[in-house]
């Protein structure tokens, strides 16, 4: 008999769509998205690295069910996360002829989802796009959930839009191509699913391999769910809800903001600021030792950063982490976890908390 592969519906009313994970499905690309409904010429956006690998074969799955496809290519890295690119790439789909009968397909990582899902947004007021991502990053969390944005030199991700997929094409198999180190620091947004949401997963993935480079569709599809669970509850991010998803995000997204783009992953910063998270819980939500230790020993294993470079300013990392989005009016809003699956909005940690906690990120663990 066969088995029937992974697929999760996010329900959000006429905005819904299907996430659906199998290996090989980049092949059979063009078939699951006329299978969603679109038709018209394709704006496929992918990043010099990721083009390499898999722009060809998706470019031939398109042509094969009858689209028309266009190239844009972008560099890879968080710098082109810019309204610089956001330009033009929007002249150069204009100049390919695409309008507001195209679609967009997002072909890499969190960078070229986050940034081709805006140009969607907002070429013509707004075209359908599909998400194929080609990270763990982003297959587990970028890619769903509808939000889009570049970053500017104050911070991450302050100029953006919600703007829900039509489709999201999870095909394990691509992360095969990946270096080692933008392999593993996907893992730190798995493990923070985790954390949050589900308890027993940390055993499923302290029982992963990281040299295999084997993710079992089944996983993916769980940590997908978690995400979708909560956009669901929470899509604009208005309730509460969905500031869960932001576990180590505050003081994670200070870090990455604090050094140049792209000479820190995003998953690497997660992981400094999960340990932060983790700190600040055990003091403010009677979190226990042993299951930061737990969490820790996960993040080693897939040998993500711990302790804070001393060559990166704590000052600055403070800077920055004050322009974050998930300050409301100067009102400190972080996320912090009792148990394993327990994580909850708290209004407790002060900005001395904050300064504290980064200078524990200088400790060794």
């Amino acid at each position: 008999m066969l088995r029937r592969m992974p697929s999760v519906y996010v329900d959000l009313g006429e905005r819904s769509y299907e996430v659906r994970v199998e290996n090989g499905l980049l092949a059979r690309a063009g078939d699951a998205i006329r299978s969603a409904g679109l038709s018209g010429k394709a704006a496929v956006i992918t990043d010099e690295t990721v083009g390499h690998f898999h722009a060809a074969a998706l470019t031939q799955a398109l042509i094969a069910q009858g689209f028309t496809p266009t190239l844009h290519t972008l560099p890879a890295g968080e710098a082109s996360k810019s309204m610089a690119q956001v330009d033009a790439v929007c002249s150069s789909l204009a100049a390919a002829g695409h309008d507001r009968r195209s679609f967009v397909i997002a072909l890499g990582g969190g960078v070229v989802g986050d940034l081709a899902g805006f140009v969607a947004a907002v070429f013509y007021r707004g075209i359908p796009f599909v998400q194929i991502p080609t990270t763990i990053v982003a297959q587990v969390d970028s890619s769903v959930g509808g939000k889009t944005g570049v970053n500017l030199p104050e911070g991450k991700n302050l100029l953006g839009a919600f703007h829900q997929p039509r489709l999201v094409i999870v095909d394990p198999a691509v992360l095969a191509t990946l270096p080692g180190r933008e392999y593993r620091e996907g893992f730190a947004e798995v493990i923070k699913h985790a954390a949050i949401r589900d308890g027993s997963m940390l055993a499923e993935i302290a029982a992963l391999d990281p040299a295999t480079r084997e993710v079992p569709a089944d996983l993916i599809a769980r940590n997908i769910a978690i995400k979708a669970r909560i956009v669901e509850a929470d899509e604009y991010e208005t309730l509460g809800l969905r500031a869960l998803l932001n576990l180590g995000h505050t003081i994670g997204h200070g870090i990455e903001a604090a050094v140049p783009y792209g000479d820190m992953l995003h998953g690497e910063a997660i992981s400094l600021g999960l340990r932060a998270s983790l700190f600040l819980s055990e003091k403010h939500a009677g979190l226990s030792p042993d299951t930061s230790r737990e969490i820790l020993a996960l993040l080693k294993k897939f040998e993500l950063p711990l302790v804070l470079d001393h060559t990166i300013s704590g000052e600055r990392v403070l800077e920055k982490l004050g322009r974050d989005k998930k300050f409301e009016a100067g009102n400190i809003r972080f996320v912090l976890l009792r148990a394993p699956g327990d994580a909850y909005l708290s209004d407790q940690v002060t900005p001395e908390d904050l300064a504290e906690a980064v200078a524990y990120l200088r400790i060794g663990c």
